[in-house]
């Protein structure tokens, strides 16, 4: 009996120890974003691929030499980027998949997605809210990145001028400045949370940059003010953090 007992303790612990390892305060992804601008980059409004500064309004002051000339209007602010896209755990939600009955708009056309998932399922709005997973970036840069997957594209040209950021068939490659936050997120995320998981190829990729890319003071700081807000820790990079 005492061998159960011991038993049931420990997988009880276990279950506590994974909803504390994910986020289970912010289910509201626009409370992410006023959360991150106010109390995160509020003395570091530095995008993640571009290195552009923003001020309190998300106004943008791009970096010299930054062009682009699709998403004219949305390079002068910036916007909450999912390092992780939100497809990429999204699909793996019924709802966002084939909808749900509660998902009706007003005309009574059913609709799925994202919006779907957000309107009736908590789990996947803790996921989408996770700060984390989201980053400033210049909203043309945003737009464009899309939901596309991280590769090296050393043929490609920058398609923001001075900005290092290529996009290609639906592949996208960062500047080398943002590589190792980048692949510290993805492993945060499939450590994190159960429904996502990367590809091999991927994986490879992002322990390869994690290694070749280590954390700085900045990231580090990062990782201490969210998980003071949101309740739970990047061990991916708290790990790397030590002696910084």
């Amino acid at each position: 009996m005492k061998k159960l007992q011991i038993s049931l303790l420990f997988i009880l612990s276990l279950c506590s120890s994974s909803l504390i390892a994910a986020n289970q305060t912010i289910d509201s992804f626009g409370k992410a974003k006023k959360t991150l601008e106010r109390e995160v980059y509020q003395n570091h409004r530095i995008t993640l691929y571009c290195n552009a500064e923003f001020d309190s309004k998300k106004m943008v002051t791009p970096p010299k030499g930054f062009h682009t000339d699709k998403y004219v209007k949305r390079a002068k602010k910036i916007e909450w980027e999912h390092v992780v896209p939100a497809e990429n755990f999204g699909r793996t939600f019924e709802e966002w998949r084939s909808g749900n009955k509660l998902c009706v708009n007003s005309k009574g056309k059913s609709f799925k997605g994202r919006k779907c998932a957000e309107k009736v399922n908590k789990e996947y709005r803790y996921m989408q809210s996770d700060m984390f997973n989201l980053y400033p970036a210049i909203g043309a840069v945003n737009a464009l990145r899309s939901n596309y997957n991280f590769t090296m594209l050393p043929t490609e040209k920058s398609d923001f001028g001075s900005c290092n950021m290529k996009i290609s068939n639906r592949k996208t490659e960062p500047p080398e400045a943002a590589r190792g936050r980048i692949a510290r997120t993805y492993l945060y995320m499939e450590d994190t949370y159960s429904r996502y998981k990367m590809s091999k190829s991927q994986r490879q990729l992002m322990n390869a940059w994690d290694k070749m890319y280590p954390v700085d003071q900045w990231e580090c700081e990062r990782a201490k003010r969210i998980a003071a807000l949101q309740g739970n820790t990047n061990s991916v990079v708290q790990s790397r953090c030590k002696g910084n």
